[in-house]
């Protein structure tokens, strides 16, 4: 795809007076678009800028800049170039350094800066939605791409005087460090002289990270061994916003009488979470999902009881929380590399691709799991017979029923006999040889 020529030396053919006008007298609904996937050059970024993106994400481009040789074996614990593994001899080999993707970063803004100079802009700005400068030749010459009409893609539809065609003054953001400098001054007591302390809180979504900044604090004055355990509670009623409770450290506990969005408990550190739906919820919690995507991502230690589902990519390279849900969406335990999870109720599909560490229990209720929703490449499917898993599976059922009061959990634990023989004991091959040699070399 290439360019047409501005009309004018370096002003924008349209105006955006009346629309900032427009914003000035009350208009408040705006978004700012953001283009990821494959931007690669200048170019690119230009192109997708004239395409009406505001905001560019870089992921492939600067693992290579930090030196990865795309083998694809992200999964296996057996990266190369020491990126992605946590195996300590394979992380000798990393030679990246963060100005490796400054430099990157610093090349792909002098070809965009040169471009924007030819087509005579001056600021990013007046490049969103520029359309109208965008060329492309028919798709004739290459049999792949016979077919291919970009017309539409390019065109400039009829915009009313009231829409913005790019994001124009956002709103002024909630004051994020108002509400976390809240939470450091009540629970000065818990990380000065270790006493239990314990806080009410009234959650919106437009908090992000709430809890986050706390845990730095107790990191910065305890390290990794944090406060004895539920020093610090956090009595939280309403809707979490993103990355609630992101890096939790040991001794905070955390309970939410709501729902919360995606990357819930990201990289939790020892901290204990419990969710359920308010009390006045109109729906039932074991069919809704009640946290959204990617919670748990990451995470290393701690205890997380939710009452309800969790949307897609839970417990994502998880390496050490132990986890009780009654439903998950597509992707579950993915890449997981330790920990315990128990899934109480049905998962999507594609559960414990890449898992190389951990178990997960999954209750098995349709008889389905291991044909269509489980990825057998790295794990097999067993039946929870041994007394040790027995052991385990009930007593993560029970704390379950005590934070949050599940029925769900309430029904498995009354007719246990009968439950027991549909839950699925979810198992990395490797690991199990793995604890297997652990206890013949005693």
């Amino acid at each position: 795809m290439g360019f047409r020529q501005s009309q004018l030396p370096w002003q924008p053919a349209v105006s955006y007076g009346s629309h900032q006008t427009l914003l000035m007298n009350g208009l408040r609904e705006r978004v700012v678009l953001e283009c990821d996937g494959q931007l690669k050059t200048g170019h690119d970024v230009a192109v997708a800028c004239m395409l009406g993106a505001e905001e560019f994400g870089f992921g492939t481009l600067a693992l290579v800049a930090l030196g990865c040789i795309m083998m694809r074996v992200c999964h296996l614990n057996t990266c190369p170039v020491g990126i992605a593994t946590q195996d300590p001899e394979l992380r000798k080999k990393f030679t990246g350094h963060p100005d490796h993707v400054v430099n990157l970063m610093r090349m792909i803004a002098e070809e965009l800066r040169s471009l924007m100079a030819e087509l005579g802009f001056r600021t990013v700005e007046e490049m969103v939605g520029r359309v109208d400068l965008l060329d492309y030749q028919p798709a004739i010459d290459h049999w792949k791409a016979q077919g291919i009409d970009l017309s539409r893609v390019l065109a400039e539809p009829p915009v009313p005087p009231h829409i913005l065609k790019h994001c124009v003054g956002l709103p002024e953001t909630p004051d994020e460090d108002a509400f976390d400098r809240k939470i450091l001054d009540q629970a000065r007591p818990a990380l000065d002289k270790g006493e239990n302390v314990t806080i009410d809180l009234s959650l919106r979504n437009i908090y992000r990270t709430v809890g986050t900044r706390l845990s730095s604090a107790v990191a910065s004055r305890n390290g990794s061994a944090g406060l004895e355990d539920d020093t610090i509670t956090l009595r939280c009623t309403g809707w979490a916003g993103q990355s609630f409770m992101a890096f939790g450290a040991k001794g905070i506990t955390a309970i939410i009488r709501g729902e919360a969005n995606d990357y819930f408990g990201k990289g939790l550190s020892g901290a204990k979470l419990v969710i359920s739906p308010p009390d006045n919820a109109a729906y039932t919690a074991e069919e809704n999902v009640v946290i959204g995507n990617v919670a748990l991502y990451g995470a290393t230690s701690g205890e997380v009881f939710i009452r309800g589902r969790a949307g897609e990519r839970f417990c994502v390279r998880n390496s050490g929380v132990r986890a009780v849900v009654e439903g998950a969406g597509d992707h579950a335990c993915e890449y997981m590399t330790g920990g315990r999870v128990v899934i109480l109720g049905p998962t999507g599909r594609n559960t414990a691709a890449g898992m190389s560490g951990g178990i997960a229990y999954v209750l098995d209720e349709q008889g389905d799991f291991g044909r269509f929703r489980c990825n057998l490449e790295m794990v097999d499917l067993e039946p929870v017979v041994e007394a040790e898993d027995v052991a385990e599976l009930k007593t993560m059922v029970d704390a379950h029923l005590k934070h949050t009061g599940s029925s769900v959990a309430q029904r498995v634990l009354d007719q246990w006999e009968k439950t027991l023989p549909k839950f699925v004991k979810i198992m990395p091959i490797d690991y199990k040889k793995a604890l297997e040699k652990m206890k013949q070399d005693g």
